[in-house]
């Protein structure tokens, strides 16, 4: 017994020899928590302004792992990120809590606020709706729409129960006038058995197609339902993708149609009591209720507007589709095109009014994004079907939460220290990897030095040990 102890204790003394040599580890950091979804914009209250014209944007609390974020571990950042040169000014600031700014044809992404944000995308969805279903429903089908179509909440664009329309009437009320009615309808027909259940299976089937993974979609027409989210980094490979089929384009740059309204009846037949009756009112893509008299003409065609103001103001825009709830606030997806380059901007829960947040950073785009190198891209559909995966062997990293720099000496602002999270290590023996430690002459020496006198000291211990047996 004395003889193995005093063995031991020339093996600690050994160790401890050895630690002028070997630098100690840093404690490993713990593993960061899988990411969260929880949003910070629709379910957080915005705080009290200063003035009517200066909304203040809720922070943001939620955390993305940059191995796991689609487009480049930079744009996990919850913060403005720009890679910009020198002289090259900071984009604008704007209302919203999240926004990405991308070259439309190379998908090379020159500017984002917190990109893999998720939140609640309000009408944005229905520019998925309609790429999935324009491929799927001719424009001269007739939809015979339902009351529980017509009586869609939120805006309408004012169909009428038991008459018919032309498919491409309704993808013109859904992208023009955000019309619900007109979601419900396509996608009654779309989902078969399962109505607007099994549209929304497709819709989800091609997001993650897209790598649209923040993307979950359980009402088509984007009112708010729980479990519903996108972050603007998806609506931008949704609204690429949407931008090139030709039709979709041909809705979403349109300014206005003739929409049907009541069909020609015999004069002497009564006034349903339950029909709304649509009046010629440009721009509001919403026909009023009302009572007429039964002598009283009905309007068998009204003017449906386009709602995205940006198509109106700002040159070159060619799309392609707002949307607002109370809890979502403003979202949207827009692209512009100048000088051969073209522009998309997605923008979800802004709390400014108008298009002028959008000019301000297009504008900014055209004068300075051949300059940006780019902090990202958006993947083609069918590069990221499935959802990345942490490697087990790789550094995980949580991005700043509400800043950082980036690269190239651009700073947001100030931002939190990234954390390191190490690999986990086994739990039960002893494994000393000396080929992960930078070690000099001497530290090679000592190392050598320690391990023959452990191997010599468990030896002698195993000999002890039999002798006491």
């Amino acid at each position: 017994m004395p003889r193995a102890r005093s063995l031991r204790l020339a093996a600690a003394a050994a160790c401890a020899g050895l630690s002028c040599a070997l630098a100690s580890p840093a404690p490993a950091a713990t593993t960061p928590a899988p990411r969260t979804v929880t949003s910070t914009g629709p379910s957080a209250s915005v705080p009290s302004a200063s003035g009517p014209s200066t909304p203040t944007l809720p922070p943001i609390t939620q955390r993305v792992d940059p191995q796991l974020s689609v487009g480049g571990p930079r744009l996990a950042q919850m913060s403005v990120i720009t890679d910009l040169p020198a002289g090259v000014p900071a984009p604008p600031a704007i209302l919203d809590q999240s926004w990405v700014l991308a070259d439309m044809e190379t998908g090379e992404i020159i500017a984002a606020r917190a990109p893999h944000a998720r939140l609640l995308p309000a009408s944005t969805v229905k520019a998925l709706t309609a790429s999935v279903l324009i491929p799927r429903i001719t424009p001269n089908t007739r939809i015979t729409v339902t009351d529980a179509d017509a009586g869609a909440d939120g805006t309408r664009v004012g169909l009428i129960p038991g008459q018919s329309y032309s498919a491409r009437n309704l993808f013109q009320g859904l992208l023009m006038a955000s019309g619900n009615d007109a979601a419900y309808a396509l996608a009654r027909t779309a989902g078969g058995a399962k109505g607007m259940a099994g549209t929304a299976e497709l819709i989800n089937a091609r997001a993650r197609e897209l790598g649209a993974h923040d993307t979950h979609i359980v009402d088509p027409s984007g009112l708010d339902a729980p479990g519903q989210t996108s972050s603007a980094y998806d609506l931008a490979l949704i609204g690429r993708e949407a931008m090139r089929n030709k039709d979709f384009r041909a809705y979403v740059t349109t300014r206005q149609v003739t929409f049907p309204g009541y069909a020609p009846t015999p004069t002497t037949s009564p006034k349903p009591a339950t029909q709304a009756s649509p009046t010629s009112r440009p721009s509001t893509g919403r026909a009023p209720t009302g009572s007429t008299t039964p002598t009283a003409p009905r309007p068998t065609a009204f003017k449906v507007g386009n709602h995205n103001k940006l198509l109106y103001n700002y040159a070159g825009t060619i799309g392609i589709k707002n949307g607002y709830t109370e809890a979502a606030k403003r979202t949207f997806i827009s692209a512009v095109t100048r000088g051969g380059r073209t522009y998309l901007l997605t923008e979800m829960y802004g709390l400014g009014v108008g298009w002028r947040d959008q000019a301000k950073l297009y504008d900014w785009a055209f004068a300075h994004g051949a300059k940006a190198r780019p902090i990202g891209r958006l993947v083609a559909p069918g590069e990221q079907p499935t959802p990345l995966v942490a490697s087990p062997t790789s550094t995980a990293t949580t991005a700043p939460t509400d800043a950082g720099t980036s690269a190239g000496g651009t700073t947001s602002e100030a931002g939190a220290p990234t954390t390191t999270a190490a690999p986990s290590t086994p739990s039960a023996g002893v494994h000393l990897d000396l080929s992960q430690v930078p070690l000099g002459p001497v530290g090679a020496a000592a190392g050598l030095l320690l391990l023959g006198l452990l191997g010599g000291a468990a030896g002698a211990l195993r000999r002890e040990r039999r002798r006491e047996h």
